[in-house]
């Protein structure tokens, strides 16, 4: 899942929040030094991650993208999803999702020391791009995919995998609105089990 979604997911635990946000930024187990909250989030976001590309649903749609793009579905629909996600945000949470843009920006700016380098530029890009609150307009996922398509470097299609990604817009849109419910349920359940184990290492 993408940034958005990670955030949602996590609650509404700063700690947690972050933490979440973070796991896309460290690699291993975490740092023990690392308060309680901050690792369960960065094991929340792997779990997350985890049940999301295992999902016959997600499997399924993964595997509707002919060559080229099919190596790149998992970005693509990451992507995708956090645009369904913010275009029906009242579904899903109480707050307006600019609210909620806010919100979670001040949560980023209350752990700006515990950010990595990697995860400085990309707080310096979302409050350049009004990211999250602008992946519901369409218009920025093409500026996202030809960020993603420069900094992967070699020869690859995703510049251009908007209008691949448009063409399944209506069957992306109920992939989403049948897997998202369950893995809401499934992130509930996970911080709650998370938090109950790193709190008592």
């Amino acid at each position: 899942m993408n940034h958005l979604a990670h955030a949602l997911l996590a609650g509404d635990d700063p700690d947690l929040v972050f933490g979440s946000l973070l796991g896309d930024f460290v690699r291993g187990a975490p740092d023990p030094a690392l308060p309680p909250t901050l690792r369960a989030g960065i094991r929340l976001h792997r779990a997350v991650d985890a049940w999301t590309d295992a999902h016959p649903v997600v499997v399924a749609a993964r595997a509707r993208f002919a060559p080229p793009w099919r190596r790149y579905a998992g970005i693509l629909l990451d992507v995708w999803f956090d645009h369904c996600l913010a275009g029906d945000f009242a579904r899903w949470s109480a707050q307006p999702l600019d609210d909620y843009a806010a919100w979670l920006h001040e949560v980023l700016d209350a752990h700006a020391a515990r950010q990595p380098p990697a995860l400085r530029r990309f707080v310096a890009y979302m409050r350049a791009h009004a990211l999250p609150a602008a992946y519901r307009e369409r218009a920025t996922l093409d500026r996202v995919f030809a960020g993603l398509s420069q900094r992967l470097g070699r020869a690859n299609p995703l510049a251009g995998s908007g209008l691949v990604l448009d063409a399944q817009a209506a069957q992306l849109a109920d992939d989403f609105a049948a897997f998202f419910p369950q893995l809401a349920a499934f992130a509930a359940e996970q911080r709650t089990r998370l938090l109950a184990r790193e709190r008592a290492d």
